[in-house]
């Protein structure tokens, strides 16, 4: 059986795989300096004490996406940091390019958050803006705020306010593992259970409205596609054919689902329009095809096959046509994940002459390889929707865990631990 086989046929059941190059730029540092930034406390002069830091979550914001260096805010005791009242040159000494400043003020019972953004450098105001709310969303401000200065900043949307998709396996005994799903914030706080099962949970994948989510589910004693609603939490099981049914994927639009099903005698991807239900096959091949991801065009597929003999990328229109591929560096390359602008094509990747799996980005366009991880057993990665993060699952002392790395390889930082295994994120779209 192939390496690939293993894969698709353990990964239905536990989980999926890994990746590979010839000679690839192991990233585990920037080369370039980040840009250095303070955030500092914002004030606040209520009678209690406020259960979010929002400077703190704003600094940590900026420093995941790999662009900005937050200063130490030892540094900044005793320097004046109420809106208006900055002294540049104090700034300056400390080493900060921009500074984030803020005061929070309660009225008719809710938090109004003003915020300044100033450049040190020519001491001049780049950004200013209110945001108010509950104390309980207090972390969707500081997100909110960071996404606004990461925007101006940088040009590119921040992606600080979406949601992650995870699932994990709590083991009570050897034959007892509860496995759960969860929707959390990016960085893995005020994680939310949308679903429990005593049989496992697979490739969670959010809709592009964000509201709805797909899956597959083993309660049955044998895969199932779900699709699930998150507000409501009505679900519906959309496949029951034999064999495999796994590795669900949202088109741009949201009106279809590709998947892989293995009814006809051999794992192939097949498409389904979600308003008819109407399912028809994509690849037809006597390898396994497996994981496809959706190209923006909503025509073309992205998908790992071994007909190379080895699990490599491909991609081809999903009317047709012959399948391309992709890959070329290393003997394992799987799981594709595509960035927003398609310019860079994120995957699970082994290189020539070793057994670990980790996470590469490829220039599609020259061809270059990076490996971005710098751990093994690395799988399942997802990418922000603005290209500046990823999420993969690994594992760190004996366990599995949730790694975020920025994609210009200057920030690599584990997720909070949460109870059990953790496994098969899932990145949101942008959400409204």
């Amino acid at each position: 059986m192939s390496i690939l086989k293993r894969i698709v046929l353990i990964g239905l059941f536990i989980l999926a795989g890994p990746l590979q190059a010839a000679d690839p730029l192991v990233i585990t540092s920037g080369t370039d300096r980040a840009t250095p930034i303070a955030v500092a406390p914002f004030g606040w002069q209520g009678a209690t004490v406020l259960p979010e830091d929002l400077a703190n979550i704003i600094g940590n914001d900026l420093r995941n996406s790999g662009m900005f260096e937050p200063i130490n805010r030892q540094n900044m005791i005793s320097l004046p940091t109420r809106v208006g009242e900055v002294l540049y040159r104090d700034w300056k000494a400390l080493g900060a390019q921009y500074l984030m400043v803020g005061n929070i003020t309660a009225q008719a019972g809710r938090l109004q958050v003003q915020y300044s953004l100033l450049n040190v450098t020519t001491e001049q105001e780049v950004m200013t803006g209110n945001v108010s709310g509950s104390t309980e969303q207090l972390r969707d401000m500081a997100h909110h705020i960071a996404d606004q200065a990461y925007e101006r900043l940088t040009g590119v949307k921040g992606a600080f306010s979406t949601k992650l998709l995870y699932v994990t396996a709590e083991r009570a005994s050897p034959t007892n593992t509860r496995y759960t799903l969860f929707r959390s914030d990016y960085d893995g706080a005020r994680a939310v259970t949308l679903l429990q099962s005593r049989e496992p949970i697979l490739s969670p994948s959010f809709a592009p409205d964000g509201r709805r989510i797909a899956y597959v589910s083993f309660e049955q004693r044998r895969p199932r596609i779900f699709v699930q609603h998150i507000d409501t939490g009505r679900r519906e099981q959309i496949t029951n054919f034999e064999g495999l049914n796994g590795a669900p994927a949202w088109s741009p639009d949201g009106n279809r689902l590709a998947f892989v099903l293995s009814k006809d005698g051999n794992p192939e991807i097949y498409v389904m329009d979600m308003n008819t239900r109407q399912i028809r096959r994509v690849t037809n091949h006597m390898a396994i095809d497996t994981e496809p991801f959706w190209g923006r065009d909503g025509q073309t597929i992205y998908f790992t096959s071994d007909r190379a003999g080895r699990p490599q990328i491909y991609r081809m229109n999903i009317n047709g046509g012959a399948a391309e591929r992709v890959t070329f560096v290393g003997n394992y390359n799987a799981n594709p994940k595509l960035s927003a602008d398609e310019k860079t094509l994120v995957m699970i990747h082994r290189q020539e002459g070793f057994t670990v799996f980790r996470v590469a980005a490829q220039d599609l366009q020259r061809g270059s390889l990076r490996v971005l991880s710098d751990t093994s057993l690395d799988e399942s990665p997802t990418v922000a929707p603005n290209g500046a993060m990823l999420i993969y699952a690994t594992h760190q002392q004996g366990r599995g865990v949730l790694m975020l790395v920025s994609t210009n390889g200057r920030v690599r930082v584990p997720l909070p631990a949460v109870q059990g295994e953790i496994r098969e994120p899932s990145w949101s779209p942008f959400l409204n």
